[in-house]
């Protein structure tokens, strides 16, 4: 491949839309598990991810994990080829679990950025063990792929306009490397960093993107949301699906089910598979008049960190055994389970999403109830400002995996000129794509929506200013220079 070739990211978007609302269940074959049988389970999520930054040799665009191989004196970059093989050994693992009668799970959550990276870098090793999992009809059981941003990007802080766009680029990549039967099965979100806005119009139109790209679930962290009253999450709530309500500044509403990833963000829960020993503790959990299988939902970087290199390999395999020696003759008692799967074990037993608690995005509540008369724009923007000034604990940016770091504050001088690109892209192209469709499939389209998905990405707001500022600072100096036609 031409290291220097745009990404497939723009140029299907009604062909994609197309295949992905086709709502059948995507499991094979369906009812093959007794969900009578489960009492509880627990579905395990890696999430993987290097950005694509402007440090080739000539300023290139490049992959982090190539930069990390290319200099690998600099910080934890010997860690380059470990992290490279931590990206395909999924393809190991799961067929030699089945060889041994074992029953695993695993949900893989690729960014854009990554994929894009293993093509530029030519690593053929890791893009045919992705297609395995991906494609093979032995692993669809097993394995299931989440859909996410393209580039990395936190939703709360991502221009509206831009939401749809970035979880379409996604779809369109993956599909060119996998395949449209392969996507069509995509059925469950993962937002980047766990971050899940709480402004209503930005949650309104993250939740309604998503359900037109044809997504069924989202992950979400627990703390993030609450119920309709104000009241965090029951005990019981945190192991069945809940539907996430979003209701936009004008009035209008859109839901989808949620399921909630539990406890923190250490590696450690994954990494010495935690949900597992968590999910054989519990039993099944009260929704209306009938109970359902608890389930323990959890996901952490694949590839970062010692314990997700070094231990996760041997804590997966291990799991995985006890469970099958636990089974015997007793029935599936505790199983592992992929988030689509337990979903559609439920839809086929008749707990259908309309039963699920009600939840919205932590904060509402407080915004909702400060509200004098009918919600409009101007009423929910005055109210906010109104608790900001007499709370300072209320905040509308949104809440993610940690509460100690801030994707806005202090990193005005990446997120002034991520808006303006935005703004200037939306100038220039929406009303050409309205009148012409096609626009997407040409190159100075192309070129511009790169560079402005790849200034999204959350890195150059996690590491502080200095070289990863300037990196913004580059791709918006080049994203200005697409849009006017420049070099």
């Amino acid at each position: 491949m031409n290291p220097n070739a745009l990404p497939p990211i723009a140029g299907r978007e009604a062909e994609i839309l197309a295949l992905v609302q086709q709502n059948r269940p995507v499991l094979l074959p369906a009812g093959r598990r007794d969900l009578a049988q489960i009492h509880s389970a627990f579905a395990c999520a890696l999430h993987m991810h290097q950005p694509t930054i402007p440090a080739g040799a000539n300023g290139e665009l490049i992959s982090h994990l190539q930069y990390m191989l290319e200099h690998p004196g600099e910080g934890d970059n010997h860690n380059a080829e470990p992290f490279a093989q931590c990206y395909r050994r999924l393809a190991e693992l799961i067929p030699q679990l089945i060889s041994e009668g074992c029953n695993p799970r695993i949900m893989l959550d690729y960014s854009g950025n990554l994929l894009w990276g293993f093509e530029q870098m030519g690593r053929a090793d890791i893009l045919e063990a992705l297609r395995f999992l991906a494609c093979d009809p032995t692993m669809q059981p097993h394995v299931e792929w989440l859909g996410t941003f393209w580039s990395h990007a936190v939703a709360p802080s991502t221009p509206i306009p831009d939401l749809k766009l970035q979880i379409l680029a996604w779809q369109q990549h993956f599909a060119a490397l996998f395949g449209e039967a392969a996507l069509q099965r995509v059925k469950g979100f993962s937002p980047p960093e766990m971050h899940l806005p709480n402004h209503p119009d930005t949650l309104y139109e993250f939740v309604k993107a998503l359900r037109e790209c044809g997504y069924r679930w989202l992950l979400v962290q627990e703390h993030s949301v609450e119920n309709l009253d104000g009241s965090g999450l029951s005990h019981a709530q945190k192991y069945i699906p809940n539907q996430l309500v979003a209701r936009s500044s004008s009035g209008d509403t859109v839901s989808i089910t949620t399921l909630i990833k539990t406890q923190g963000s250490d590696t450690k829960l994954v990494g010495q598979m935690q949900p597992c020993y968590e999910a054989l503790s519990l039993g099944r959990m009260p929704l209306g008049d009938t109970t359902i299988p608890a389930l323990v939902s959890q996901i952490a970087d694949g590839e970062n960190g010692g314990v997700m290199m070094n231990e996760f390999p041997q804590a997966f395999l291990q799991a995985h055994r006890k469970l099958a020696g636990d089974s015997g003759g007793e029935g599936e008692r505790t199983v592992a389970l992929n988030g689509t799967e337990y979903l559609e074990l439920l839809d086929a037993g008749g707990v259908t999403a309309e039963a699920y608690p009600q939840i919205q995005a932590v904060q509402q509540h407080k915004l909702w109830q400060h509200l004098d008369g009918p919600a409009s724009p101007e009423s929910v923007q005055a109210a906010i400002a109104e608790l900001q000034a007499g709370d300072s604990s209320f905040s509308m940016a949104g809440a993610s995996w940690t509460n100690n770091l801030s994707w806005v504050e202090g990193y005005a001088n990446v997120l002034e000129p991520m808006n303006r690109l935005s703004a200037g892209f939306h100038q220039r192209f929406d009303a050409l794509v309205a009148a012409d469709p096609a626009v997407t499939r040409r190159a100075p389209y192309q070129e511009a929506l790169l560079q402005l998905l790849l200034l999204q990405t959350s890195c150059f707001r996690y590491w502080g200013q200095g070289t990863w500022t300037d990196y913004a600072t580059e791709i918006h100096r080049r994203g200005e220079a697409a849009l006017h036609g420049q070099r």
